[in-house]
This record gives structure tokens, sequence and C-alpha cells, in this order.
């Protein structure tokens, strides 16, 4: 028990667990009322009394045989005190068929954990890793683990559920990235290629070549930076440059930033851009109407 109340008591949760698991209920008694459980403890007194007293036990294996043998012949067939009928009568024609069956297989004790969401979108549990959706980063979930999965909890509502891994290991799910991210934490080169494609011809052409690499993750950098210009210039002037650039055999994404620099550079002192064209529009930019001043009539 972690909390003895008579109404509402809070059980421990590996108990918890293993009493569903099982099948059977749990009642306690209440503290320092020693009449909530006389009958159940009267047949410790009994079975220590006759069962062990006096007997001698090498090892543990002959004392569960012995037992097992005194249950059977000697204690099933006394009469009791109180039913005055033989307890083995009375559990075969009363009880028996209330028991569930015996379980095949030992139980499987689960951990129990409490851990928080990293900014990887991971968790660590048992030293191995599992992820967790986004909106839950900073938070401290709770975990239960047993040797096949891994059940993620928040606030008591299960919010994720992973294969158990070993030390070390690692079991992400994609979907727990939203998509802007997704593509760099899983490696998914693919994704990226067509992110650049999207743009354009030569986009497209430019990314397959930085991603050429017998280890095309490393150069995935590369290709955001790439994208971050498409962003910047717009996705007609990278694409001019990225086929001047292959024509070349050139393939560095600075020197397509630089090409794109120097071209907004060389038409503005041939006048062919205009201060307005070469600055960039930020996001949250305020129009030039809204600094300019507005004139007041006067009124006689």
């Amino acid at each position: 028990m972690i909390k003895a109340d008579p109404l509402t008591p809070r059980f421990n949760p590996t108990f918890l667990d293993y009493a569903q698991a099982r099948g059977f209920a749990i009642d306690p008694a209440r503290v320092r009322r020693p009449t909530d459980k006389p009958r159940v403890e009267n047949a410790v007194r009994y079975v220590r009394g006759a069962g062990f007293k006096g007997e001698n036990f090498v090892s543990l294996e002959p004392a569960r045989e012995w037992m097992i043998s005194w249950a059977r012949d000697e204690a099933g067939n006394r009469i009791h005190g109180t039913t005055r009928r033989r307890p083995k009568e009375h559990f075969e024609l009363e009880e028996r068929h209330f028991l569930l069956p015996a379980p095949e297989s030992g139980y499987d004790v689960p951990i129990y954990a409490d851990a928080k969401v990293g900014r990887d979108h991971h968790i660590s549990v048992a030293k191995a890793l599992y992820s967790v959706p986004g909106e839950h980063i900073g938070k401290t979930v709770q975990v239960r683990a047993d040797r096949t999965l891994v059940k993620i909890f928040w606030r008591g509502q299960l919010i994720k559920t992973h294969p158990r891994k070993q030390p070390g290991g690692r079991s992400t799910d994609p979907a727990d990235y939203p998509q802007h991210k997704r593509a760099y934490a899983m490696r998914d080169v693919d994704y990226l290629r067509r992110v650049a494609l999207s743009q354009g011809v030569g986009v497209g052409s430019y990314a397959a070549r930085l991603l050429e690499s017998s280890l095309p993750w490393t150069r995935m950098r590369h290709v955001y930076k790439l994208l971050g210009l498409v962003h910047r210039y717009g996705p007609e002037r990278v694409n001019d440059a990225c086929g001047r650039a292959l024509d070349l055999d050139v393939v560095d994404v600075y020197r397509i930033s630089r090409m794109l620099e120097r071209a907004l550079e060389s038409a503005a002192d041939h006048g062919g851009v205009g201060d307005d064209e070469r600055v960039v529009q930020l996001r949250f930019a305020r129009a030039e109407s809204e600094f300019g001043l507005t004139s007041v009539a006067n009124h006689d």
C-alpha cells in the first residue's frame, strides 16, 4: 500500500498491475483492525503448528513436496472446526469452479519510471531511447516497461507504445516529429530530394549532386542551405544559378550563395534592380505606409 485509507486506499502500481494481470481483486484490511482478517491469519497458525512443527527439511524442494502431501492428505481431510466439513471436499464441491486457469508462464515484472521528454523528442528508459510526440517536449511522462512493450502515459492517458529495446537501443516513430523536422531526424534523403525538385529542375539536380556521397545524410545540411536560398531569393534566380554552376561542374552551396549575391549587386550597379528589390522582405516587416505622417486639416 502507498496510502492506507478505509475508503480510497492507494495501491502500489506494480502490485495493482499484477492483480489485474492475474484477474483477482484487492480488498485491503483497515489499519489496526485485526478483526478484519481473522480467518486469513488463523490458518497461518494452524499450518505452522501442524504442518511445519517438528519437521526437518534440508532444502526448499523437500519442504514443498511435504506440504503438498500434508495439505492434501491430512489437513484437507480433517473436520474443520467452523464449517464442520472436510476442507478438501468443500473445495471440490463449492470453490474449485470459481478458480481461473493456472498461469502458463511467470509474471513479467514491469519497470515503472518517470522520464522527461528531451528536445530530441525522446525519453530514456533502462538505458534505451523511445520517441514521444512533440507536444510533450519538456514534460515528465510516466512509463511502464516489461519484456516486450514500453507504454508511455501523460496524466493517466496512454500516448505512445514502443517495442522494448535492449540497453543502447532506440525506437523512433517518424510521426512524432513535425513535418519540417522529420526528414532530417530520420535521415530521409529521398524526401529531401523530392522537396528540392519541387522548387525546380535546377534546384533538384543541384541537390542530387550535393547528396552524391557514400554517406548522403552527412550532406543534408547543404541541401537545407540550398532550400534556404530559394526562400530568400526565389526559385527562379536559384534555379538559374544552379544551372550555370552545374554547367561548370561546381558543386558548392556557398558558391551558389555568392553567385546570387553578386548577381544582385551587379544588377543594382547597372540599374537593373532597385534598392527595394535588394532588401530581403522579412515575414513580419511592417509596410512603409505605417510609418508615414498623416497631415491634419485645420478647422476654423
